[in-house]
C-alpha cells in the first residue's frame, strides 16, 4: 500500500505534525485511483460526449440547503487554479495538472463530515455534477445534497501572460449560476498601483456583484494588492496595512454588499485587519505548507480575529497536504471553524478521520 492509515500515526499530538520532513520520511502519496475508481473517471467524458444534458438535469436535482449556512460559518474547498495556467505545486510544474489526482483530492474534502461546499470553474463543477450523477445511478447516496456549490467566474488573467492583470471574466456568468441552481459566484481583481488595467477588474467585480445581487445570489469576492517581482509576474501584498485598504474599497463594490463574503489572506494582526468591515470574511489558505499545524494554527487565530470571521475558503494547501490525507487535513480545519476546537483538539480529530472511507465510492470498483 503506498500510504500510511490511520494506525501508522502514533500521536494525533501538534508534536507529530511539527516533525521536520526528516523524521517524518518520503512524501505520503494520496492513492488517487483507490478513492476515485479509473472506471468512474473514465466516464466522466463519456458522459460529456454522450449524456451531457445529465448536467444540469443533476444541479437541479441536489437537494439545495434552505440557506447559506447552518451556524453562520462556511468552510469551502476551492479548485480554480488549473483554470489560469496555475499548476506548479512545491517545484512541480504539472503537480496540479493530473485531473484525475486533483479530482479526487476535491472529492475526498468535499466529503469530509463538516465540509460545506465547493468552488470551482465550469468544467471543475461541471465534473463533480456528473460524478453525482453517477454514483447516484450506480446506488449510492448523492455527494452534493445540501452543499455550497459556488461557480468561479474571472479567470481570464492567465498566470505568466502580459497583462494578466486584467482578469477577465472568461468562466460562469451571472445566468449560467442561476441556470445551474448555484448559491453564488466568486470573483477576484488583482490591484496593482502602477498599472490602470487593474481598474478594469475593479469595475467589473462591481458589476458582478449587482448581477448576482439581483439573481439573490451570494458574491465570494477576493480583493488582492500586488506588485510585480523583478523577475516577471506578481506577488500579493499581505500586510496589514493593505489588507485594511483592500477590505474598506471591497466592500464598497456593487449596489448592494448584502450578499457579499469577503476573502482574505491571514496575517499577523488580522484583528485589524477584520475591523475595517462588517462584512462576512472568509479567510484564504495560500499555498502548500510542509506542516499542517502551521495551517491550524493561523486558522485557529483568524476565527478569533473578530465576529465576522466566517470560516475559511482552503484549496491547495488543504486538498494536495503534504505527506497527508486530504480528508484528514479537512477535518481538522472544520473542527476549528465549526466547532471552536483548539490544535490539539483538531490534531485528534485528523487522526480520527485519517483515511477514513476510502471505500466510498466501492460501487465503481
Amino acid at each position: 500500500m503506498a500510504y500510511a492509515r490511520a494506525a501508522d500515526y502514533n500521536s494525533p499530538s501538534t508534536m507529530t505534525m511539527t516533525m521536520t520532513a526528516e523524521q517524518r520520511g518520503p512524501e505520503v502519496q494520496f492513492p488517487y485511483e483507490e478513492f476515485l475508481p479509473r472506471k468512474l473517471y473514465e466516464a466522466i467524458t463519456e458522459v460529456r460526449v454522450e449524456r451531457p444534458e445529465i448536467i444540469l438535469a443533476e444541479a437541479w436535482r441536489r437537494r439545495r440547503r434552505p440557506r447559506l449556512t447552518r451556524d453562520g460559518k462556511l468552510v469551502i474547498l476551492a479548485t480554480d487554479h488549473p483554470g489560469r495556467r496555475v499548476t506548479e505545486l512545491r517545484g512541480d510544474p504539472l503537480g496540479m495538472g493530473h485531473r484525475h489526482d486533483y479530482l479526487a483530492r476535491a472529492l475526498r474534502v468535499l466529503t469530509t463530515p463538516g465540509c460545506d461546499g465547493i468552488m470551482g470553474t465550469t468544467d471543475f463543477m461541471e465534473d463533480v455534477l456528473i460524478v453525482n450523477a453517477l454514483v447516484r445511478e450506480a446506488g449510492g447516496a448523492s455527494l452534493l445534497d445540501d452543499k455550497v456549490l459556488i461557480g468561479c467566474m474571472n479567470r481570464g488573467g492567465h498566470a505568466g501572460v502580459e497583462g494578466e492583470i486584467d482578469d477577465r471574466f472568461t468562466s460562469f456568468t451571472v445566468r449560467q449560476l442561476k441556470r445551474m441552481n448555484f448559491d453564488g459566484g466568486k470573483l477576484m481583481y488583482r490591484l496593482d498601483a502602477e498599472d490602470a488595467r487593474s481598474i478594469q477588474a475593479v469595475h467589473d467585480c462591481a458589476q458582478a456583484i449587482t448581477e448576482l445581487y439581483r439573481e439573490d445570489l451570494y458574491a465570494f469576492l477576493e480583493p488582492m494588492t500586488v506588485r510585480r517581482k523583478a523577475e516577471g509576474g506578481y506577488e500579493t501584498v499581505k500586510t496589514v496595512e493593505t489588507l485594511v485598504r483592500d477590505a474598506g474599497a471591497a466592500s464598497a463594490l456593487g449596489e448592494s454588499s448584502s450578499r457579499t463574503f469577503l476573502k482574505l489572506s491571514y496575517t499577523e494582526g488580522f484583528e485589524r485587519v477584520v475591523r475595517a468591515t462588517t462584512l462576512p470574511i472568509l479567510m484564504l489558505g495560500g499555498p502548500p505548507r510542509e506542516e499542517s499545524a502551521s495551517i491550524l494554527a493561523d486558522f485557529a487565530a483568524g476565527m478569533r480575529a473578530g465576529a465576522n470571521v466566517r470560516g475559511v475558503m482552503v484549496g491547495r494547501n488543504v486538498s494536495f497536504a503534504s505527506r497527508e490525507d486530504p480528508r484528514a487535513l479537512a477535518a481538522g480545519v472544520i473542527a476549528i471553524v465549526h466547532e471552536n476546537l483548539d490544535i490539539e483538539e483538531a490534531a485528534r480529530r485528523m487522526a480520527a478521520e485519517r483515511w477514513q472511507q476510502m471505500d466510498l465510492l466501492r460501487a465503481w470498483r
